[in-house]
């Protein structure tokens, strides 16, 4: 291996610690979910890791990796079929764009710019209401802060072709807020299973025998960037971890339509919740079709971003 291409690697594995948060703001607002979008962010990390000893220059790394990101959501978003109004073809929306589009500049156009904390809390299945270029440029510039230059070169667009995605975007986000009165509204999500308010019990009572039982005998478990294991013997090891913590207490819930634990470290309040603060941790559930066990888990623990903008409901008591 050349001196070149190991110190690529170095930075690139550096970068990657840093980057992995706005990777996954960027993701998830793509494909609208915060778990689909660690999904998307694992696999341009993968897909970068391997493409990069084929490289025979070293690329702009960072510009190189959101490339990457955009093109493996919109695999993603063709692969499932999760269709739009308007085309999957990152050019779309903007080979079509006017002459005045063109000239449209950020710092000329303050009523459709979105504030920071706005775009950041905005839900994240809102911006799937964008066609991909205009989501694109407006996660990149509204949501992450980055300059125009690093959002043309990210997106192998011009920059008038990016400021036409941002008014476009923005445009149509307002007009959003206007029909809705700029409210997200929570959908009351079904009912949460029945296991899943058991497994919670058992996990918050420490009974890890009961717990274990509630496993197929061919449960699969990942732990998000850490392991992934097969079988309750092997899964059973997994318990051990939270065993030898204190402090931490579960809530069945629902993330992204997914049912399964938020994890809090403050301690259990009245009507068993936890006193306050914000998950810090969600576990994906999958029940068996016959509803008593679970058949396979899912721990986001080690990618501790994926809950700060992730909208959690708890299940009622």
């Amino acid at each position: 291996m050349s001196s070149t291409l190991q110190q690529a690697r170095k930075d690139f594995l550096a970068l990657v610690e840093r980057l992995r948060p706005d990777l996954h703001r960027y993701c998830a607002r793509m494909v609208g979910s915060v778990i689909d979008g660690e999904d998307v962010v694992q696999d341009t990390l993968a897909r970068g890791y391997y493409e990069l000893s084929g490289l025979q220059e070293p690329p702009a790394l960072r510009a190189w990796l959101f490339r990457i990101a955009h093109n493996r959501a919109l695999d993603y978003l063709r692969r499932y079929e999760r269709r739009m109004s308007e085309p999957l073809d990152p050019e779309s929306d903007t080979t079509t764009a006017t002459a005045s589009d063109q000239l449209i500049d950020r710092e000329s156009d303050p009523g459709l710019i979105l504030p920071r904390e706005q775009a950041v809390t905005l839900a994240v299945a809102r911006f799937s209401e964008l066609v991909p270029t205009q989501r694109s440029s407006v996660i990149l510039k509204d949501v992450l802060d980055y300059s125009l230059e690093e959002i043309a070169s990210a997106l192998e667009l011009s920059i008038p072709a990016v400021k036409a995605a941002l008014h476009r975007g923005r445009t149509r986000l307002h007009a959003l807020a206007t029909v809705d009165g700029g409210v997200d509204a929570d959908v009351m999500p079904p009912k949460i299973s029945p296991a899943v308010r058991r497994y919670a019990a058992l996990f918050n009572a420490r009974d890890w025998d009961a717990v274990r039982a509630m496993l197929i005998d061919d449960v699969r478990l990942e732990v998000m960037d850490a392991t992934s294991r097969r079988g309750r013997k092997e899964v059973g090891v997994y318990f051990s971890r939270y065993a030898g913590r204190e402090g931490w207490h579960m809530v069945a819930a629902w993330l992204d339509g997914r049912e399964g634990l938020a994890v809090f470290d403050s301690p259990q309040g009245s009507g068993g919740r936890p006193s306050g603060g914000k998950p810090v941790n969600f576990i994906e559930l999958t029940v068996s079709g016959d509803g008593i066990a679970i058949t396979r888990i899912r721990d986001f623990h080690h990618v501790w971003y994926l809950t700060a903008d992730a909208r959690i409901m708890l299940a009622r008591t």
